[in-house]
């Protein structure tokens, strides 16, 4: 009976153990997620894994005492604090297997940079900049070919004259519209 009890108390504190290396993983897990720096993330990710060690010791002796039959009225208990530390095993395993993965490896240039919404607009805002940027310098060099091409083929008489002037002006709004932008 002695033993049992002792079970017991020994059950009950590996249970607090257990939830409060849970606490301190997920802390740390958090730490992590809003780390900037890489140097710290690195940090945080060896602090995750040397919590998450205590806790594969705990699981260890856990699945001893699932596995004994004096330890039937903790069962559910035992379980659901095995199942715990081994979901967190996951998130950690796919934390790892991602910081592990090399800037130009194939991996690596597949996986997409997260960006927040605001910076995510500011990217789209530069992108259309730069389409529209082009397509009037496009438009810019297509109207001085063809002023060049008027006055290269000697039309530039009387009756081209408009149309070189016309040309000309919508050169001027055209570079205008490049100096705005």
């Amino acid at each position: 009976m002695a033993a049992v009890k002792k079970m017991q108390l020994e059950i009950e504190r590996t249970l607090k153990k257990v939830q409060e290396g849970s606490d301190v993983f997920q802390a740390t897990w958090e730490k992590m997620n809003q780390a900037t720096e890489a140097s710290k993330k690195e940090k945080y990710e060896a602090e995750l894994k040397k919590d998450l060690k205590k806790l594969q010791r705990y699981r260890d002796q856990i699945r001893s005492w699932l596995a004994s039959p004096d330890a039937r009225a903790w069962t559910e208990s035992l379980r659901a604090a095995r199942k715990q530390i081994e979901s967190e095993m996951e998130r950690f395993k796919v934390c790892e297997r991602a910081s592990k993965i090399k800037a130009f490896s194939k991996e690596g240039l597949v996986k997409q940079v997260k960006l927040d919404p605001s910076e995510q607009q500011k990217h789209e805002a530069a992108a259309f900049l730069n389409r529209a940027l082009d397509s009037l310098q496009l438009q810019i060099d297509e109207c001085e070919a063809n002023i060049e091409s008027i006055r290269v083929s000697g039309k530039a008489g009387r009756k081209a004259s408009p149309q070189v002037m016309e040309l000309e002006k919508t050169l001027v709004k055209e570079k205008e519209a490049v100096v705005q932008i």
